[in-house]
């Protein structure tokens, strides 16, 4: 239970809810008991009237008894309706305060861990994949839930339940009583045992299920390749050896549940017998009443569902508390970059690294070794070098997603550490190297930085990504849905979305993660001179492969394994005739082969 203490804070929040709910359901198990001594004194009546009824046969007296022995059940008959009106309506204010409790908890649990996931830093995303961060703040959250409603909800009820029956059966008759309740131990314990092959068997089954949808999904989407692979006839075995194994899992389930019921219903019968039989032996020797077997009966019909319940809810308590523990893990988890609380700084545009080394922290890798070069505010700066060499690690600190494992990165003489994070990355843009758009409007991704639409904006920021026209061929322009939902666009007007989307931000900072690889020269050339006008004065970090893109830049950064081996502008680093030569000559020479002959 100590990863469930957790939730202790939510439970003084919602005190006045928790509280009135175990007063309800309290007096709901009081009405719940009565009853069944309303039934004895009925029954008692009866036995009683009966022979007094045979005692006046033949006499005008019979009648009378007649019509108040009727009366009489009648009356007891209503009493009962009404208390058992009263416990429904006490039920019902319990569900209402604890179930709704746990419905306030859920929702500011998901609120705190989904506050927390925005807090922690790109790292933490590396570690870990996007199903398990959804499953637990759904899965998870949802099975803790189950815990503070039903869970807290039948074990007071069942607590109260018991401790009000079993003090009414002791006070009738301690021996009946005994005997009564022996196997409904048994029946808790059976109940308990079933229900985690149950939950273990059920989560297997969840897991069969899962794999099966994904390789009908993976499936699917690769139709194509399969066919033309011609191999739909492997596919077709691999599914069915997928489906045997999901019917496997659920036919287990299903023998297991098929022996719980007549279990159950055998061992409540049993009490039932038992309490018969010891009854009407105590009955003989006249220490109880008729009466008081019917009243037992009762109360054993009323122990039936909390002996269940209560392996239930063990289960349950345990569920929870493992789906706790899952969720306690992510929220001591604690950012690796931390915000200061400084004034926002008006970024001018200069950044320079110092001596910067870094190390990525999941993987060992050493990205980056003694890098020192410095950005002036209005400069374009190009990054250029082979794949692995450390481009991107560059931009992702200047952004501040990682902190440098070695020397310095500053914004305008300033240490990034001391900036604040919010107001320093609100004025950089950033066109990653994979685009990633929402399934929302085309005019909804462009202004994704703002919360207010601006279309005026939105189109201009369209036309300086040279992606305009292309919006406006779609029947729904601006409007268009794009992602899962929508229409699917070509790679290159994807990235030239996400580029307006940066535009858009008027970032005093734009980099350029190798995000024009998609698209053809002639349109590239057309991106770089409106970005030439648009950063007029504010500073472009442009990460690219190919040297048409950068050959106009300020500065050149040639990098390779982690390193800076060339540094200057495009003519310079011709001069030296060193690896930027060579990657130009190699290109040029790539451009030409590819040419159409004449």
């Amino acid at each position: 239970m100590k990863d469930l203490a957790y939730l202790n804070k939510f439970f003084y929040k919602y005190r006045w809810r928790l509280i009135p709910g175990v007063l309800f359901v309290i007096i709901s198990n009081i009405f719940g008991v009565l009853p069944a001594q309303v039934i004895r004194v009925a029954f008692d009546l009866v036995t009683e009237n009966i022979g007094a009824y045979q005692l006046f046969a033949g006499f005008n007296r019979q009648g009378m008894i007649y019509d108040i022995f009727g009366s009489s059940l009648m009356l007891f008959g209503i009493l009962v309706l009404v208390l058992a009106l009263l416990r429904g309506l006490f039920l019902f204010f319990m569900r209402q305060t604890i179930i709704l409790m746990s419905r306030h908890i859920e929702y500011d649990l998901k609120n705190e861990i989904y506050s927390h996931y925005q807090r922690l830093s790109l790292a933490f995303y590396r570690r870990h994949n996007t199903g398990d961060l959804m499953n637990r703040v759904t899965e998870d959250v949802s099975r803790v839930r189950m815990y503070l409603g039903p869970g807290i909800m039948y074990t007071i009820n069942t607590v109260v339940l018991f401790v009000l029956v079993i003090y009414a059966m002791l006070t009738v008759n301690v021996r009946l009583a005994i005997f009564s309740v022996l196997p409904l131990p048994i029946l808790a314990g059976i109940i308990y045992y079933v229900n985690n092959v149950i939950n273990f068997r059920s989560e297997q089954i969840q897991e069969r299920l899962s794999a099966l949808s994904s390789f009908v999904q993976e499936n699917f989407s690769g139709i194509r390749v399969i066919k033309s692979y011609v191999r739909e006839g492997f596919v077709r075995k691999n599914f069915a050896a997928e489906s045997e194994n999901y019917k496997t899992h659920s036919m287990a389930l299903v023998k297991v549940q098929a022996m719980f019921y007549p279990i159950m219903l055998l061992l409540v019968g049993l009490s039932n017998v038992i309490t018969m039989y010891v009854g009407g032996v105590e009955v003989m020797k006249g220490n109880i009443t008729s009466g008081n077997i019917a009243e037992f009966i009762v109360y054993l019909n009323m122990l039936t569902f909390p002996v269940i319940s209560l392996g239930w809810v063990t289960s349950l308590i345990q569920r929870a508390a493992a789906s706790q523990k899952r969720i306690n893990e992510f929220l001591h988890e604690q950012p690796e970059i931390i915000s200061t609380k400084a004034p926002i700084h008006h970024v001018k545009g200069a950044i320079e690294f110092k001596n910067v080394s870094f190390v990525y922290p999941d993987t060992g890798i050493e990205a980056l070794k003694d890098v020192s070069f410095t950005v002036e505010p209005g400069q374009m700066v190009a990054i250029i070098g082979r794949t692995g060499s450390g481009k991107s690690t560059i931009a992702n600190l200047v952004m501040r997603m990682y902190d440098a494992t070695g020397g310095q990165v500053m914004a305008d003489g300033v240490p990034l550490q001391h900036l604040n994070l919010e107001g320093y990355r609100s004025q950089i843009g950033f066109v990653p190297q994979e685009v990633f758009l929402f399934s929302d409007t085309i005019a909804n991704n462009i202004a994704f930085s703002a919360d207010v639409l601006d279309m005026p904006v939105v189109e201009q920021a369209a036309k300086d990504a040279a992606v305009y026209n292309n919006i406006m061929e779609l029947e729904e322009g601006f409007t268009t849905l794009i992602g899962e939902r929508g229409v699917t666009l070509s790679g290159g007007q994807k990235q030239r979305v996400s580029i307006a989307r940066a535009i858009f931000k008027h970032p005093q900072v734009l980099i350029f993660d190798d995000c024009l690889s998609a698209v053809d020269t002639r349109t590239e050339e057309e991106i770089l001179n409106n970005l030439g006008r648009v950063m007029q004065n504010k500073t472009s970090i442009i990460i690219a492969h190919r040297i048409s893109t950068i050959k106009n830049a300020d500065k050149i950064l040639v990098m390779d394994n982690g390193r800076i081996i060339e540094y200057g502008n495009h003519q310079y680093l011709m001069q030296l005739k060193g690896t930027y030569f060579e990657l130009y000559e190699k290109q040029l020479l790539e451009e030409e082969e590819q040419a159409p002959k004449i």
